[in-house]
C-alpha cells in the first residue's frame, strides 16, 4: 500500500487538483483497509496513517512551492477535515476478529 501512495503522490502528478489526489487515495485506503481488515490490523493501519498525510503533505508542498515542509500551512486538520483524506486509525475499533 506504501508503494501506491509513494506512486500516486510522486512529483510527475503535480498537474492535477488536490481533491483529486484524495479522492483517488481515498478509494485505494478504503479499498485495502476493507480487504484487510480481519485480525489484529491496529500496526498496518498506524503505519499507512504515519505514512500517508507526510506524504501529501509534500505533495501539496511540491505543487504550491513551498519551501519548507509546509505543517503549519497544511496541518493534519487540513489534510483530514478540509481535504477529507481517511484516517484508517480510529476505524480499527470496530474491526471484527476472526475465530479459531
Amino acid at each position: 500500500m506504501i508503494g501506491e501512495i509513494r506512486e500516486a503522490t510522486d512529483r510527475k502528478t503535480t498537474w492535477q487538483g488536490a481533491e483529486g489526489l484524495v479522492k483517488q487515495l481515498n478509494r485505494k485506503l478504503v479499498g485495502w483497509s476493507n480487504y484487510f481488515s480481519l485480525g489484529s490490523v491496529n500496526k498496518a493501519y498506524r503505519a499507512i496513517d504515519s505514512y500517508a498525510a507526510p506524504r501529501l503533505r509534500r505533495w501539496l508542498c511540491k505543487k504550491h512551492k513551498v519551501d519548507s515542509t509546509g505543517t503549519t500551512r497544511f496541518s493534519y486538520e487540513y489534510l483530514y477535515d478540509t481535504l477529507g483524506l481517511v484516517k484508517l486509525q480510529p476505524k480499527a475499533h470496530s474491526v471484527p476478529r476472526a475465530k479459531a
